[in-house]
């Protein structure tokens, strides 16, 4: 695991209240966060039936629209 360069905000009395990343350090931890939520969405067991094609349509239809 790669160490990340952070940079600690501090108040007054030099107490630390923040920290900055830089810009790609964020992506990449926003990106791994992402990919851990998807992975734990797909591991949920599945109780719904599959949609019919004529229910997948008729959902689909009633969907709004953007203009």
């Amino acid at each position: 695991m790669e160490p990340i360069a952070k940079r600690l905000v501090v108040d007054e009395q030099n107490r630390p209240v923040a920290v900055q990343l830089d810009l790609a350090t964020y992506e990449r931890i926003e990106a791994v966060l992402e990919d851990y939520a998807l992975y734990q969405l797909m591991q949920e067991p599945d109780d719904e039936e599959p949609l019919s094609l004529e229910a997948a349509r008729a959902y689909y239809d009633a969907l709004p629209k953007g203009e």
